[in-house]
């Protein structure tokens, strides 16, 4: 039972409102089953991807995996590899994928407005030559995640220009929101620490925890 009103509720009734894309579209031929030299090239150059996993009740999640460009490895073209790096600790996508492997991705490059969407299956593997390709300052992760590709292609540029995401002149300034540190110190109200010993613990495990 829905809280809103007038929802749609079949994909007939949806298309209704809006038409599929024409048979021969390029947003359909744009479709690959697997990473092609296009594809390989983007990730070489991403540094962020958001990864979308959901449990085996449907509830979803979606966590952000950053780090140098290139440091996701295409072992070939149906399978990649995802090192996780120190993080929360909370492991809400891994979970996930242990009872609902399957897996979506986006991949993004700094100064583009188009991204790469990549969908498939996953698992968590503490394969050692995937482990150590992804050693960082003498660190390799203690796992990682492995895709392998179903479907992959690259999403056109609208949702980016509307946003303006990439245009300087139209970033709010840092102090138009409260500090990360003081955001959690409000929702958590913990008792015996200040929000100075929150700003200090959080900036020196940015510092100290990165690998």
């Amino acid at each position: 039972m829905s809280s809103f009103e007038d929802v749609i509720s079949s994909v007939e009734e949806l298309r209704r409102i809006v038409q599929a894309p024409a048979p021969g579209a390029r947003t359909l031929l744009k479709e690959r089953a697997m990473l092609d030299a296009h594809c390989r090239a983007f990730i070489a150059r991403s540094p962020l991807l958001l990864m979308a996993t959901a449990d085996a009740h449907g509830r979803c999640d979606v966590s952000p995996k950053g780090d140098a460009p290139g440091f996701v490895h295409v072992l070939d073209e149906h399978r990649l590899a995802i090192p996780d790096r120190p993080g929360n600790r909370r492991l809400d996508g891994m979970q996930n994928l242990l009872t609902n492997p399957h897996i979506g991705l986006i991949f993004l490059v700094p100064g583009r407005d188009e991204t790469l969407r990549v969908n498939g299956r996953a698992w968590i593997t503490r394969d050692r030559e995937i482990l150590s390709c992804s050693t960082v300052r003498g660190k390799a992760p203690l796992l990682s995640i492995g895709v392998e590709v179903e479907q992959c292609f690259f999403h056109c540029a609208k949702a980016f220009l509307r946003a303006k995401f990439w245009a300087h002149e139209s970033w709010p300034t840092r102090d138009s929101l409260p500090s990360f540190a003081c955001t959690l110190f409000e929702q958590i109200r913990p008792a015996g620490v200040t929000v100075e010993d929150y700003e200090r613990d959080i900036a020196e495990t940015n510092v100290t925890r990165l690998y």
